[in-house]
């Protein structure tokens, strides 16, 4: 097994198998006894019985906790604050006063780090930082669960080569900002709809994942426009543009200026000749 939620399924699988088994000789089965005492058992308490133990770490400078013997990330406006962290026996939940902030999975080996690229931990000082960006452990780490996918290795690339290394970096880092307020997956196929266009902005990226995001809610095409070639990415500013109101206000007239130059003529004609006008 790999994992602790593995074997928890193991056993969940091992309950249900056991409910069909007799004990020596009674006619009934352990499933049949139980219904016939669930009537008799007293009702669960209504606030959930905390099983965690509880730990206050202070947030260091790199905006990391130590639970026990290792290291997990929190997001970096808690540096120098303590916070409360709920360890269970699989993962762990931090807490700044009663909001949640951070949940990772629990680091079995001792003195490991567990560092969280997405969201609200690096990618800020990161995004003013760019050059430690490729060599950081957030960005191993989210390679190691899949998270950052070679389709975001190859826009990076691509990035890098049309607006050098610092500034396609910086737009990478805005990419993944994204990830705040849209899901992975249209993230992903906003990077690969941009990929394929040659367009390598942030705003591009937002534009296409989106559509990606509508294309789910919207109704299939009509079977008259498959095969017809798809649209082109389109710059955010023609996008909005095009998602203006109608402007109904009334075309504007020059008819007050006449007016200006009638004065004009009038006021002019009682100078003498020959008088600067």
């Amino acid at each position: 097994m790999s994992s602790l939620a593995e074997l928890n399924e193991m056993v969940e699988q091992w309950d249900r198998q056991d409910d069909a088994r007799r004990i020596g000789s009674r006619s009934r089965t352990i499933a049949e006894d139980f219904a016939l005492e669930l009537p008799l058992l007293m009702p669960l308490p209504e606030e959930p019985f905390e099983t965690g133990r509880l730990f206050t770490p202070r947030v260091d400078r790199y905006g990391q906790i130590p639970v026990r013997t290792n290291r997990y990330s929190v997001p970096i406006r808690l540096i120098g604050k303590r916070v409360r962290v709920i360890l269970h026996a699989s993962h762990l939940v931090v807490y700044d006063q009663n909001v949640e902030v951070a949940r990772h999975e629990r680091l079995i080996a001792k003195g490991a780090v567990r560092l969280d690229l997405d969201l609200h931990h690096y990618l800020e000082v990161l995004v003013r930082k760019p050059g430690a960006f490729p060599g950081s452990t957030a960005l191993e780490q989210a390679r190691s669960a899949r998270k950052f996918t070679p389709v975001h290795d190859a826009w990076w690339t691509q990035a890098m080569k049309i607006h050098g290394e610092r500034d396609g970096t910086r737009a990478l880092i805005e990419v993944l900002l994204l990830g705040r307020h849209m899901t992975h997956e249209h993230v992903v196929a906003g990077l690969a709809a941009a990929l394929r266009a040659g367009a390598m902005t942030a705003d591009a990226v937002a534009l296409e994942a989106r559509k990606a995001a509508r294309a789910e809610t919207e109704p299939a095409p009509d079977a008259r426009t498959l095969g017809q070639p798809s649209a082109t990415v389109t710059s955010l500013h023609e996008w909005r543009l095009a998602h203006l109101p109608p402007d109904s206000r009334p075309l504007p007239s020059v008819s007050h200026y006449d007016q200006l130059l009638r004065r004009s003529r009038t006021s002019g004609s009682g100078h003498p000749e020959g008088e600067a006008q």
